[in-house]
């Protein structure tokens, strides 16, 4: 640990520290916090901020801890200063949308100047609009604590406290173990309230103490970008043609494609001739399991933009039907688009509400039903918290119990479409053991014509992703 060194002693008013980049751009979030994805408000915003000089914080630069690599770097060597700035304030903002609940739980320890504090029945009180009672420079001082651990010297001036505040930091880290497990979970950017619903999955998923702690600690970093290879398009030539344009992709053990910065996907010569596709490796694992062959007839009902159903019809080689439905017209929109892109002849789509079952296109009344149909269920998105870690700040039981009921809708007004002997997979990106293991079992008690083949999580904690669960069904009707 490194000593204070006489700057420490300095002071430096709150006001100077606001006119860094960071404080106004938090405090414009905290305006529509809860109104969009963090990182689309980003996109819109972050540039106006990058023109007004460099941030106070250029340890932000690096956030080594929790992405394993420089900001700078991970841009095309050409890339704009801008461009590499607004990496840096993005990169910073996730950062205090992880840590806001522990640096309000950091603050409310250090002014009563105490750790033995029931952080269940705390958490219970807690409310968002608690952050934007803390002073910025005290909420960034313990951002940067938890990224960073100590502070650079030149850092320890911006609170008269500051020496104290880190003290008391790493009095609080201390405790941060797996026998604390509330603590522990303010560590890692989670709830206390939360410790059930981890404890439900490590049961039902038969992790030990080490796979749930593995879990719970990759719940502050960011994963890769994952991409699938389209259009027979040699993957290894993928791979080195996105590095000659700038992109940092790489090929793991498996040959599966991923980038983790440098220039922007969409930008590159294969993305626009849809020789790639950006999807997460779990839901491209959801794809692979629904096994079609060519000439089948498969439905996706709950397309989305067509992610899946891309990947469904890359190995159905424009033979057979892949019917695509979805509640929103602009989805299907995109997702047309993206078949057209991608070569794909064999996808017809419409919108389908769930409130009833399908009625069967004429080809498939015929053969009595599909041979495989993909319900990607509306969920809690518990799953993607990784890459949206504001999405876990909106995650909340009454909204759950909602979707659940959504979800057994669904899969009552979408099993009369699966013929005799065929395949019914219910996917969603949630960890949560009430929108998975749980509805599988309510659905067989339902459907006892259907039997389960398999059902497993997929992503984190086995692979760098986000995570998802998929189970199979037959109907042995």
């Amino acid at each position: 640990m490194q000593s204070p060194s006489s700057s420490s002693k300095q002071t430096a008013s709150a006001a100077q520290y606001e006119d860094s980049r960071l404080v106004p751009l938090w405090r414009a979030w905290l305006e529509v916090a809860g109104s969009m994805p963090l990182d689309k408000w980003l996109k819109n915003t972050v540039r106006q901020y990058a023109h007004s000089g460099p941030t106070s914080m250029p340890e932000y630069d690096e956030v080594k801890k929790h992405n394993k690599f420089k900001t700078p770097k991970t841009f095309a060597p050409n890339a704009e200063p801008e461009a590499v700035e607004s990496a840096s304030l993005s990169l910073a903002m996730f950062s205090a949308l992880r840590f806001q609940q522990l640096a309000t739980a950091l603050e409310f320890a250090y002014r009563n100047q105490e750790t033995a504090i029931d952080w269940l029945q705390w958490d219970l009180e807690w409310q968002h609009r608690d952050v934007q009672a803390i002073v910025p420079v005290s909420f960034w001082y313990w951002v940067q604590l938890r990224v960073n651990g100590d502070q650079p010297k030149k850092n320890q001036a911006q609170l008269r406290d500051a020496e104290d505040r880190r003290k008391f930091f790493n009095q609080f880290a201390a405790q941060a173990t797996p026998e604390n497990f509330h603590i522990y979970l303010l560590w890692y950017g989670l709830r206390p309230q939360w410790a059930d619903l981890l404890s439900a999955r490590k049961t039902v998923s038969n992790w030990d103490d080490k796979t749930l702690q593995h879990f719970i600690q990759q719940q502050v970093t960011t994963p890769p970008l994952w991409l699938r290879v389209q259009k027979n398009a040699d993957v290894v030539d993928v791979c080195e043609s996105l590095q000659r344009q700038g992109v940092k992709a790489q090929l793991d053990d498996q040959q599966r494609l991923s980038a983790r910065g440098g220039l922007g996907v969409h930008s590159t010569d294969e993305y626009k001739t849809g020789a790639v596709e950006i999807q997460d490796i779990a839901s491209q694992q959801i794809a692979l399991t629904v096994a079609a062959k060519p000439g089948q007839k498969v439905w996706d009902a709950c397309a989305g933009a067509g992610g899946k159903t891309l990947a469904i019809a890359a190995h159905m080689n424009n033979k057979g039907a892949l019917v695509a439905t979805d509640l929103h017209e602009y989805k299907l929109d995109e997702l047309k688009r993206r078949v057209k892109r991608a070569d794909i002849f064999n996808v017809r789509a419409f919108t389908w509400t769930g409130l009833e079952p399908l009625r069967l296109p004429k080809e498939i009344a015929q053969q009595r039903g599909f041979d495989w149909v993909l319900i990607d269920a509306p969920c809690s998105s518990a799953g993607t918290w990784r890459r949206n870690p504001d999405a876990r700040w909106r995650f909340d039981a009454n909204d759950t119990n909602e979707l659940i009921q959504l979800q057994q809708q669904l899969l009552t007004n979408a099993a009369p479409a699966v013929r005799a002997g065929g395949h019914l997979v219910y996917a969603t990106c949630s960890w949560q053991v009430s929108e998975n293991e749980e509805q599988i079992e309510w659905f067989v008690q339902q459907h006892p014509e259907f039997s389960i083949q398999s059902q497993r999580i997929l992503g984190v904690p086995e692979l760098d992703s986000d995570t998802m669960f998929v189970a199979v069904l037959v109907n042995n009707s």
